[in-house]
Order: C-alpha cells, then structure tokens, then sequence
C-alpha cells in the first residue's frame, strides 16, 4: 500500500478507527510526522487531539539501546534489566535522564504553547505515528500514556514491518496497522511524499485542532428550567453521552464570563460536557442584592441539575467561581451522588457556612496565591469540609487569574480532577 503523503494516511487510517468513536478517545500523534496524521484522526473521530512528547532514555555508549522512556507528568520508566546487563551506572542514569528531561520540556513548550495537556485519564488513547521502523518509540509511548492514566492504549500506523507490529501487540491493548509488508527498509518508501514535518507545522496544527472544539461536540442554546424560572444556558455536549459540569458564575457574571468560558473550553477537549446557565435572570441580575444570595442561587443550581438529570444518566459536576462556588457547595451538600465532583475557582466557600460538612462530593478548591484574604477562607474551608478535598494554590495568581498562565492552570486542575471522579472507569 503506497500513501500519497500523510493526510492520505491519516484520512484513511481514521477510516479503520471508526469503531473507537463511540469510546469518546483522545488522539495523539508522536512528533513530528505523526501529528498530520493525528490530526485527520481526530478530525474524523471527532476527538480532541494533542501532542504525545515522548524521550528514549539510551544507553550511553549505545544509544539506539534504551534503558528506559520518560514523559510528561513525571512519568519515567526504567528497564532495571537493561541497566544491569548494560552496565549502566547510576551517575550515566542520571546524567542522561537529565538531558532527555530538558529536552522533552522544550519540546512540550514548543509544540503546545503553553496549552495544557488534554486529560487522558480513564479515557481511550489512540497514539498515532506516520510509521514503524524498529517500534521502540511506539511502544515507550504506549507505556507513558498508560501511565498517564488512560484506560486503554490502541497505536495506530499507516504502515509497519510485521515482526515490529507482533511485539507491539504486547505493549498496547490493539494495534491498528494498514499495510505490513514484508519487504520493509524504511518508513518513507511507502510514501510519495515524505517531505520533513517542520516544527511549525506540529505546533499550527494543534494550534487549529485547540481552537476548533471537535466537531463531535455539540453546543446548543437550551432554557434550563430551574423551579418556577427558566434560565438562559449554553449545553454542549461530546457526541453520544458524557458527564456534564454545570457552571455556577460568581457576582456580577454570567454564562458568557470569558474566564468560565475558557475552562469549559478545556473540559470540551478532554471529552466532558458542559453547562454554562445563568443562575439569575436579567432583571434579578439588575438587584445587586441577588447575587449574593446563596440560598437561592443554590436552589436555582439544584433545579438545574435535576433539568439536566432528565438529559444525561451519567454523573455531574460543579465548576463554582466566587459567589457562585459557595452556592455550588450548598447544592451539593443537599444533593445525591448524581453530583460527583465540585471545583471552585476563587471562591467564596465561607458563604456556604454550615452547610460544608454536608458535603460528599470530592471538592478542588484552587485559589491564587496573592488573593490572600480569599485564600484563608479556603483554608478554613477544607478543614470544615468532610468530604475528599484538596486545596491547590496557583503562585502569583490573584483573585480573576489574569497574570500570565494563570487561567490555564486553573483549566488542567479543573480537568484533571473532573476527568478522575466522572469519567468511568473500566475493569
């Protein structure tokens, strides 16, 4: 099988993962070569797309010999093996670990642009390469995304050596490869063109893949009925069915607060639904006495959770920003386990007063390190809350996350943590 270049292969090797659809995967290409052909995965899956960085640990004396990978997130993995029979000491371990960090935190900077990684956890992972020579880079990718937390590992290849796709079938749970033939010297000569994939081709393409939501998730203007009200909201939804976040906006938003708009953004990618309602309607909004009432804001949340509940059989979770963390709070201290995740972005939890250790839901609080005075309500929040809870400080952030960065750590700890308490697990 001869491709024309790498769009061909992706198109048509998303033609063979078709089946992995309704898995809802994330897709990630190895660079550089393999991110055009991820790209065209995703785009026909409807999947959110990301860049796999990857870095071969080799032995140093023979380098094509490794003894071990490292990836994003800490993960490292070491052929204890290897090492001995290579002789590698400790002082080459470290040494070479050291320069393959540098440079997979070059290459992560470079590719992504400061974008946070897309949640893999408990998810489908397909990595996707532009072809197989020895296997080695696949299979220490396959084993980075598993320890990243994916639920599944499936590589995916135009093309390959069959003896190379046999062993990588014990490193990935399936191995999707189009053509394996047996006279096999190099990846590129099954290709007309196999031009040099440029940095800045990996870096727009994922550029263009972060800016565009999958065209497998769905948003639609709905009248979220809350009680006796009917609520103005923005419901966007993965195709088939997902866990939904619900967004209770601080004083003075609304649900087309850029901030919150931003973090659900991010969630969309990792494969999660989201809600962005308003909890007020236009004239209560006008009464600035309205916004700080967090028994009703509550309710109207609870209302709108048990509309949602109508819509969605899997479990809900609550992002809360300032005032509107505390009423998120309150509707979960009153709620059933169909609420199983609570995120609050600078908020206000001391509002929720007595109804904190009613609490069950698993609780993120993450606060900016310079909002000093909200950051001691927080901490006094998690020791009265009984439930899961973990406070995580943004350095040098203050209370709307403006500075540099900011919002996008706010969006990786709010993904993560949604992803690890909705997403199912499998097994």
């Amino acid at each position: 099988m001869l491709f024309t270049d790498r769009v061909d292969a992706g198109q048509r090797l998303a033609g063979a993962l078709g089946h992995l659809r309704e898995a809802r995967p994330v897709v990630l290409g190895l660079p550089r070569g393999g991110v055009p052909v991820a790209f065209q995965v995703a785009r026909a899956l409807g999947a959110p797309l990301d860049v796999i960085v990857v870095r071969k640990l080799g032995v140093p004396y023979h380098r094509e010999l490794g003894f071990g990978a490292i990836g994003e997130g800490g993960v490292r993995i070491i052929s204890d093996d290897i090492v001995h029979r290579g002789r590698v000491s400790e002082k080459d371990v470290a040494s070479v670990e050291r320069a393959e960090a540098a440079e997979l935190s070059r290459q992560a900077r470079r590719f992504r642009a400061d974008r946070p990684r897309v949640g893999i956890e408990g998810r489908t992972a397909i990595v996707v390469d532009d072809g197989i020579a020895t296997g080695a880079t696949a299979a220490a990718a396959c084993e980075v995304v598993r320890a990243q937390g994916a639920a599944r590992v499936v590589l995916a290849v135009p093309v390959a050596p069959p003896d190379a796709v046999s062993w990588l079938r014990t490193r990935a749970d399936e191995v999707v490869c189009l053509s394996t033939p047996r006279s096999f010297s190099a990846v590129g000569e099954w290709y007309r063109d196999f031009s040099q994939t440029p940095d800045e081709e990996v870096v727009a393409l994922l550029a263009r893949s972060a800016a565009d939501p999958p065209e497998a998730v769905r948003s639609v203007d709905v009248e979220v009925e809350a009680g006796r009200v009917r609520l103005s909201g923005e419901l966007a939804l993965p195709q088939g069915t997902a866990p939904v976040v619900m967004f209770a906006h601080g004083s003075g938003s609304s649900r087309h607060s850029p901030r919150n708009r931003a973090v659900a953004k991010a969630l969309n990618a990792a494969g999660l639904g989201t809600l962005l309602f308003d909890l007020l309607t236009e004239p209560e909004a006008a009464d600035r006495r309205n916004v700080f009432d967090i028994a009703v804001l509550a309710d109207r949340l609870s209302g709108a959770t048990r509309w949602l509940r109508t819509r969605t059989p899997w479990p809900i979770g609550y992002f809360g920003a300032s005032t509107g963390a505390a009423a998120a709070l309150w509707a979960a201290s009153s709620a059933g386990p169909e609420v199983a995740a609570v995120v609050s972005r600078g908020g206000r939890p001391d509002l929720a007063g007595s109804r904190l250790p009613g609490v069950h839901a698993p609780t993120l609080l993450i606060v900016g390190g310079r909002d000093t005075t909200v950051l001691d309500l927080n901490r006094q929040a998690e020791s009265a809350l009984r439930c899961e809870c973990r406070l995580a400080v943004v350095p040098g952030a203050t209370h709307l996350f403006e500075e540099p960065g900011a919002l996008e750590e706010v969006s990786a700890l709010a993904r993560d943590w949604f992803t690890e308490h909705l997403a199912p697990r499998k097994g």
